[in-house]
């Protein structure tokens, strides 16, 4: 274990036992100080449990808290805080697990198959910049669960089906695509090149559907033998879905996210289940017929004068919805999948729909034996104008769009900085610091806020963005670039040796990747490990002002700082990594 805080606590945890056997199992409430490395303020709790002062309790934890062996010896300071530092020795022998591939992170101890459903575009329309938050913070905690040793299990929910494709087939004939042919290599072509633009082949089907009666009844037919299995439907309805696949796995990989087809699993993966779905809901008497639609009305949910709220699981019309499609999506995931955990990375408007969903799946009994459900909730994009993001013209902005202003921007701040690397190096530089700056934005936020997108804000080369840490990742690999090759060789964490209070100050930090780690994945919260990788830029920042690298005539100390860049460089861009950044040894 190589987080000295958690080491702390279990000493402090024991110490507390001996003082109280009671409190064995409390939170010893071990945190960094701004007074020492740690404080722990077990003993105010503590006193009012045992009607003491609350510094003679600490005094008795002092006395129980067998810790000479990591800190120096405890001090008692103000109601009763018990502030520690911990040995440079100590730190030193603790940094070589961050030469391990976990980093010195903890896997975790009670592994589960984790399903995080996110991204979730619809066929035939462009992804914009409502698809951006889900499919970011998805990825950052899908990629966050496996470092730790969960199986995590990508599952994109696309749009797929219902109402909508009727229009869009009839779109497709009227564009002089032949049913008969449409599997053919030419037809798809000819799709392909129809809705090139989502937006405006879709915009065109729904001007035509509200103009045209013919058309628009002759959509609706279109959706009953589709939802019938007509031959020429499905074929249509595939060639929608696979063109839009086919977009789809590239802005995934222009975005570089790591969902790919073998994610897929839209609305349509389901229909051949959702009468059984209903049968069994049916038969676990938690459906109603309500004005002739089939509904679940589970406990708690209530809507205008406080009537109980229906989850239409089948509409009047003998029709399925999204909740019979989530119900089924969820029975699959833990029956078929295996899923002990399941996390919606979903808006936060959809919360209702989704608790709903989990309270008729918990009666069901498909969360049965411990399988948690969580809508992994976030806020919107908004707009320098507290509004909510859009183009000056006031239309949606497109996902495209967004990631091709992103690379420009970047690469102009890269043109400003004449860092004389080949153009490929430098466009493929351009697009890890674009994607990093609108990615980290996201991240750095509180998930379930709002948060304001800001071009300058973002790719600013100082504060807690991400071209800030990718400039500070390279800056040390420089460094390490410059070494003699000797001190390169022989500068690994076996070779720190820490003096000097920077060092020190650095060797706590780096320490403290796994308690970052552990709270975004356990807080759902990658702005927690986003916090911890600014504040470990910053304390490096200070430690090479504090301590020349190459400069030091004695090898031992050159070697000892090297090993400190390049565990700094590693743990930084495992950091980044995590969150779907990359971090660059040249900008």
């Amino acid at each position: 274990m190589a987080d000295p805080l958690a080491l702390i606590a279990d000493r402090a945890r024991a110490a507390m036992a001996v003082v109280d056997p009671d409190t064995a199992d409390h939170d010893p409430v071990v945190r960094p100080s701004q007074h020492a490395d740690v404080q722990v303020n077990a003993a105010l709790a503590m006193a009012k449990r045992l009607g003491r002062p609350p510094r003679d309790v600490a005094a008795d934890l002092v006395a129980a808290l067998d810790i000479d062996d990591l800190c120096h010896p405890p001090e008692v300071a103000g109601p009763g805080f018990i502030n520690l530092t911990v040995r440079d020795d100590v730190l030193a022998a603790l940094l070589t697990d961050l030469e391990h591939p976990m980093r010195g992170v903890r896997p975790t101890d009670d592994p589960h198959t984790v399903v995080v459903d996110y991204s979730a575009p619809n066929v035939a329309k462009e992804m914009h910049v409502g698809h951006l938050r889900s499919t970011i913070i998805g990825d950052a905690l899908a990629r966050s669960l496996a470092f730790i040793g969960h199986d995590v299990v990508r599952q994109n929910h696309l749009g797929d089906w219902g109402t909508p494709f009727g229009m869009l087939i009839e779109q497709l004939i009227d564009s002089g695509v032949d049913p008969a042919t449409a599997t053919t290599a030419g037809t798809a072509d000819t799709t392909a090149g129809l809705i090139a633009d989502l937006n405006a082949f879709y915009r065109s089907a729904r001007a035509t559907f509200d103009d045209d009666p013919n058309f628009a009844e002759r959509s609706r037919n279109r959706v009953v033998a589709l939802q019938a299995g007509d031959p020429d439907s499905l074929r249509l309805w595939q060639l929608l879905v696979d063109t839009s696949k086919e977009y789809f796995s590239d802005a995934y990989r222009r975005l570089e996210v790591s969902l790919t087809e073998h994610d897929y699993a839209g609305e349509s993966t389901y229909n051949d289940v959702l009468d059984d779905v209903v049968a069994e809901l049916e038969a676990k008497g938690l459906l109603v017929v309500d004005d002739g639609a089939l509904c679940a009305f589970p406990p708690g949910f209530t809507g205008r004068d406080d009537e109980p709220m229906p989850l239409i699981v089948r509409k009047a019309d003998g029709g399925y919805g999204y909740a019979a499609t989530d119900l089924a999506a969820l029975r699959h995931r833990v029956r078929e999948l295996g899923a002990t955990e399941l996390l919606y990375v979903v808006g936060a408007p959809q919360h209702d729909h989704l608790e709903m969903v989990f309270a008729v799946a918990g009666q069901a009994g498909w969360l049965d034996g411990g399988i948690d459900a969580e809508h992994v909730s976030f806020g919107s994009v908004l707009g320098e104008d507290g509004k909510m993001f859009r183009t000056r013209a006031g239309d949606t902005v497109r996902l495209a769009e967004l990631v091709d202003e992103a690379v420009s921007r970047a690469a102009g701040l890269l043109d400003a900085k004449s860092t004389g690397l080949t153009a490929d190096d430098a466009a493929d530089v351009a697009s890890a610091i674009g994607l990093g700056a609108v990615k980290y934005a996201d991240l750095s936020s509180d998930r379930v806020k709002d948060y304001v997108f800001a071009w300058d804000r973002m790719l600013a080369l100082t504060g807690n963005t991400a071209p800030y840490l990718q400039y500070a990742h390279a800056r040390m690999c420089s460094i390490l670039a410059k070494a003699r090759p000797e001190d390169r060789q022989a500068a690994t964490a076996q070779a720190v040796v820490i003096g000097e209070a920077a060092e020190h100050d650095l060797a706590m930090a780096l320490l403290g990747f796994d308690a970052a780690v552990h709270a975004c994945t356990h807080r759902r919260a990658p702005h927690r490990l986003c916090t911890y990788l600014y504040e470990l830029a910053t304390t490096y920042t200070a430690f090479y002002e504090a301590c020349p690298v190459l400069r030091p005539d004695d090898p031992a100390v050159r070697r000892s700082r090297l090993a400190l860049c390049a565990l700094t460089a590693t743990v930084l861009a495992t950091g980044l990594d995590l969150l779907g950044i990359r971090a660059p040894e040249r900008v």
